[in-house]
């Protein structure tokens, strides 16, 4: 026995000089336009730019959700967050226990795994339990190591109030304004102190790389750097569009593995890949075959696959803390499609954590002054269309939308039916929603949308009629609304509230839904009634549904359509009392209602 352990020490030692060492390097909330090597002439990151030079640049990366915790989730299990049920913002529900974490199959084969700074997977368990302590330095004589490192001082909060206030390389004045946000003295401050934040993480960066160097490990080690998505001013963070999802990811081989890659250093590779190729692309480098559970393509590696001619990148964007809206997209760097299942709904902001940045806060004053036009004032309304289409090479800012421009028909049918197939394909929990999980999610949600009881194919097809906008899609609306199934029949209230005034002669029909058992049938109901000029009774019904036993993201789901609709100074005092609501629900309540105590 002893001789046999001796045997595989041995040949695990052989295995380990054949397999490379893995560090990942992640920055926080910066995407690709804020840094030098990706074009921004402004920017100050020598030690990324360098990196690019020995290594290979990928122009169209993309982050498959704008937020944190769910791009996260997305690289930690190789698949995506909508197939999990972790697209929702700080909301830890319980995911299918067939999926294990990349590092889970890391360890298997000998790596000492760590992440020593953030983990934030947004769903249930210990995020630390997947990986080992201490870092890279740390590990055990002779183990190969994957390791990330996160640095976070470029997120969103370096911007607000408390930190420095004045730029220190860049006068305001002097800064390149990207024409999506409008010229106002905070956002240019804003824009020249994060580039000062960008050239501090791009040191760190830097030193990283010397410490490798010094301990004789950078031959050994590829390295990935990337951002874990986009940001940092309005319409960035949180929004779909390329400054929000379009992230910098350099990757640097060492000379003895350049097998693994196709590419040279300093190749710029134009193929897409997004968060969800990075769990296999891992695994694929350490010669593990990728795992059934994963839903991503390895493009590095002995078994790397290529892309698809039409190689598209989904993504997503569901409640961001407390504010609810479903948003899907497809692209390839060259075309950008967005479905909007909620267009009745302000497109800006999609939260309010970020408005501690003296940028947005101004932004929002400049749009309740009146002071704003075109496309900076349309950013803050609802659009009224469920798609977006924009022509990435003509049109990089995404300021043009083509989904009406019957030059581009074609195209925009061909991306609405992929991304129908894609959310089929994936089997999006996004289409069940949220306040319906704890009832209809046993053991999971996930589990239940993959299950022969959640009629995926029907049910993305109603979304996408209900989303139309089309009085002839009224009769399948009506069906929907009769139906026994859940899902079903929010669906068909949403169509029915967004076609409003032009469905409400069926308005009659909807008032019985307003006693549905379901918490979420009922604000929908009222919503459409609302919407088609029943307003006093949509009002007094949601007003009443305050003070009912619902679950917390009913409340959170209540609680919005309180404010869209200016109702919250309708609610009665000490509602809140006694209420368990979550997190994000107590901040929705303590920010807009003053009848809390």
């Amino acid at each position: 026995m002893k001789a046999l352990f001796t045997l595989c020490v041995l040949n695990f030692s052989l295995y380990a000089q054949d397999i490379p060492n893995i560090l990942f390097i992640t920055s926080e909330d910066n995407s690709a336009h804020w840094i030098g090597c990706y074009g921004n002439k402004q920017a100050k990151t020598p030690n990324i730019d360098a990196l690019a030079k020995e290594g290979i640049l990928f122009e169209n990366a993309f982050a498959n959700a704008p937020v944190c915790a769910i791009a996260r989730a997305t690289i930690l299990m190789g698949a995506y967050s909508p197939h999990m049920g972790t697209q929702h913002m700080r909301s830890r529900h319980q995911i299918p226990t067939k999926f294990k974490s990349n590092p889970e199959y890391m360890r298997a084969v000998g790596y000492h795994c760590t992440n020593p700074g953030k983990t934030d997977y947004n769903f249930i368990g210990n995020d630390n339990s997947y990986w080992d302590k201490g870092d890279y330095r740390k590990r055990p004589e002779g183990k190969p190591f994957y390791t990330i490192l996160n640095f976070t001082d470029t997120h969103e909060s370096s911007l607000f109030g408390n930190r420095p206030a004045e730029a220190k390389r860049l006068k305001p004045a002097e800064i390149d304004l990207p024409p999506y946000l409008p010229d106002l003295s905070e956002i240019r401050n804003d824009m020249a102190r994060y580039h000062d934040r960008v050239t501090e993480m791009d040191a760190k960066v830097g030193k990283v790389l010397d410490d490798l160097e010094k301990a004789d490990l950078a031959d050994s080690t590829i390295v990935f750097y990337y951002a874990d998505h986009g940001g940092v001013l309005p319409r960035g963070k949180r929004y779909l569009e390329q400054t929000g999802v379009n992230v910098p990811m350099i990757v640097r081989i060492p000379e003895k593995f350049r097998h693994l890659a196709p590419f040279r250093p300093g190749d710029r590779v134009t193929e897409p890949v997004s968060f969800v190729d990075l769990a296999p692309t891992v695994l694929c480098l350490a010669g593990i075959d990728k795992p059934a559970q994963m839903l991503g393509r390895p493009f590095l590696g002995a078994k790397r696959v290529e892309p698809a001619a039409d190689e598209m990148e989904l993504l997503y964007a569901d409640r961001f803390d407390e504010l609810y809206g479903m948003r899907r997209g497809l692209t390839d760097g060259k075309w950008k499609y967005i479905r909007n299942f909620n267009p009745d709904f302000p497109t800006a902001p999609y939260s309010f954590y970020q408005f501690g940045q003296p940028g947005w806060t101004a932004y929002q004053k400049a749009y309740e002054a009146g002071k704003l036009t075109g496309y900076h004032k349309a950013l803050w309304e609802a659009s009224g269309t469920a798609e977006q289409l924009y022509d990435l090479t003509a049109d990089p800012w995404e300021i043009n939308n083509l989904a009406a421009d019957p030059t581009h028909a074609e195209k925009l049918t061909t991306l609405r039916e992929r991304l129908k197939s894609t959310m089929k394909e994936i089997k999006d929990t996004g289409l069940v929603p949220e306040p319906f999980f704890a009832e209809l999610g046993k053991p999971t949600i996930a589990d239940y949308v993959q299950s022969d009881a959640f009629d995926i194919g029907k049910i993305t097809d109603l979304a996408f009629v209900a989303t139309a906008i089309d009085e002839e899609k009224l009769p399948r609306l009506k069906k929907a609304i009769t139906s026994s199934d859940t899902t079903e029949r929010y669906w068909g209230l949403v169509g029915m509230r967004l076609l409003g005034e032009k469905a409400a002669a069926e308005a009659d029909s909807l008032l019985p839904l307003l006693k549905d058992k379901h918490a979420g049938i009922r604000t929908v109901a009222a919503q459409a009634l609302y919407a088609m000029g029943r307003k006093n009774i949509a009002a007094d019904a949601l007003i009443a549904d305050v003070t009912s036993d619902m679950d917390n993201y009913s409340l959170l789901n209540l609680l919005n359509t309180l404010r869209r609709l200016d109702l919250l100074e309708r609610l009665p005092d000490g509602w809140a009392k006694g209420k368990n609501v979550n997190t994000a629900g107590q901040d929705y309540i303590e920010r807009f209602s003053k009848r809390t105590k």
